[in-house]
C-alpha cells in the first residue's frame, strides 16, 4: 500500500470529522466520521459551499471565512453546532493550508463531544444489561426448583382427592405455577440462538407497520423514511422482527392508538457499540409523539417489571433489548413530551456471514 492510500486508510478510520475546504469554501474532501456528524454523504456533499453544511451555524461559516483571510489556525471548544435536524456539541479546529504556487484551503477537524458521552452511556446500559440477566438466571433457578415441586405435589394431591369439586382448587395452585414458570422463561429473554441469514430491514419494517396498522386502524399514522442504500443484515429475521413489533407496539400502545409512528433508518460508519468500534452500524429508528416516558422510568426502561402502564408487565423491552444484544447490538431511548425515539443499533459488517 502506498504512502497515499495509508493516508486515505487513516482517513476512513478516524473518530473524528475531518473536512477539506478549498479557498472558496467548497467541500473538497470529508471522511466517513464527517458524513456520519452531516447526515450526508460525501459524494452529495463534495463541491457545495460549506454554508449548505452550516446553514444554520452560520457564525461558524464566517469563522471560517475569516480564517482563510487571516490565515490564523484556531481551535474552539465546547462549540454548540446546529445542524439541519438537531445541535451537537463539538471540539473545532481549523488549519490554513498554506503552500507555495498552490490554492490555499482550509482543513477542519470536528471532535463530537456528545459521542464520549453516548459511548459512556451504551457501556452503561451494556452493563446493567448484562447484571440484570445474571441477576435473574439465578433468581429464576432458586424459584423454578420449589415451584416445580409446588406443582408436583398439587399433581399429586389432586389423583388423591375424592371428591371432584375439590381439584378446582388443586387446578389453580397448578394454572398459577405454570403462569410463575411462563413469567421467569419470558423474564429470562430468549434461550435461541439466532439463525443468522441475509435479511432485508426494510421487509421487517413493512411487516410490523402492517401489523400495526391493521390492530389499530383508525387514528394511527406510520410513516417511513428508509435509506435504500442499506445493505442486507445477517440476523435472525424473526428475533429482529420481534424486537422491532416489541418497540413499536409500546409506541401504539402510548399513543392510545392515535397519533404518529415514524420509521427511518440509515446507515452509520466507524460507529462504537458498547466497546466496539465498527465500520458499518444500521440504525433503525422508531419515533413516536405521544406523551412521552417518565424520567423517573426513563433511565431503567428496558429492565424487566418496569412499565409506566398499570396493566403492563415491562418485558416488552427488555426482550427486544436482549434480542438485540444477541446480535452485538443495542437500543437506545430518548425522550421527552411529544417525541419518543427508540434507536435499534445493529451492526453491519457480518453482512456476509
Amino acid at each position: 500500500m502506498g504512502h497515499a492510500g495509508i493516508v486515505q486508510r487513516i482517513l476512513e478510520n478516524l473518530s473524528q470529522a475531518v473536512l477539506l475546504l478549498d479557498s472558496k469554501l467548497r467541500l473538497r474532501y470529508m471522511n466517513p466520521a464527517g458524513e456520519m456528524l452531516f447526515a450526508m454523504s460525501a459524494r452529495q456533499a463534495v463541491g457545495e459551499p460549506v454554508e449548505k453544511l452550516l446553514r444554520r451555524s452560520r457564525a461558524v461559516a464566517s469563522n471560517l471565512q475569516q480564517a482563510l483571510a487571516s490565515s490564523h489556525p484556531y481551535t474552539k471548544r465546547e462549540l454548540r453546532l446546529a445542524l439541519s435536524d438537531r445541535v451537537v456539541t463539538v471540539d473545532c479546529t481549523v488549519t490554513p493550508l498554506i503552500e507555495p504556487n498552490q490554492e490555499r484551503a482550509l482543513l477542519v477537524e470536528l471532535q463530537q463531544l456528545d459521542r464520549h458521552l453516548r459511548v459512556t452511556r451504551e457501556e452503561t446500559l451494556l452493563a446493567q444489561h448484562g447484571a440484570m440477566r445474571a441477576l435473574l438466571r439465578g433468581l429464576s433457578h432458586e424459584i423454578k426448583n420449589p415451584l416445580g415441586g409446588l406443582r408436583g405435589a398439587a399433581q399429586l394431591l389432586e389423583r388423591e382427592l375424592p371428591d371432584v369439586a375439590l381439584k378446582e382448587y388443586t387446578q389453580v395452585i397448578i394454572g398459577e405455577a405454570d403462569r410463575l414458570q411462563n413469567l421467569l422463561d419470558r423474564m429470562l429473554g430468549p434461550h435461541t440462538v439466532p439463525r443468522k441469514r441475509a435479511v432485508n430491514v426494510h421487509e421487517i419494517l413493512e411487516r410490523v407497520r402492517r401489523l400495526l396498522l391493521a390492530e389499530s386502524p383508525h387514528g394511527l399514522v406510520i410513516t417511513r423514511d428508509y435509506d435504500p442504500s442499506l445493505p442486507d443484515l445477517y440476523a435472525d429475521a424473526d428475533q429482529i422482527h420481534q424486537a422491532v413489533l416489541n418497540i413499536a407496539r409500546n409506541a401504539t400502545q402510548a399513543l392510545g392508538g392515535r397519533g404518529r409512528i415514524q420509521m427511518h433508518t440509515r446507515a452509520r460508519r466507524q460507529f462504537t457499540i458498547g466497546h466496539t468500534r465498527h465500520r458499518l452500524v444500521a440504525a433503525i429508528e422508531i419515533v413516536d409523539n405521544g406523551p412521552g416516558i417518565p424520567p423517573r422510568l426513563l433511565e431503567n426502561i428496558f429492565v424487566p417489571m418496569v412499565t409506566g402502564r398499570a396493566e403492563g408487565t415491562g418485558l416488552g423491552l427488555s426482550i427486544a433489548q436482549s434480542l438485540i444484544t444477541q446480535h452485538s447490538g443495542l437500543i437506545e431511548c430518548n425522550s421527552r413530551p411529544g417525541r419518543t425515539k427508540f434507536s435499534i443499533l445493529l451492526p453491519l459488517e457480518t453482512s456476509n456471514g
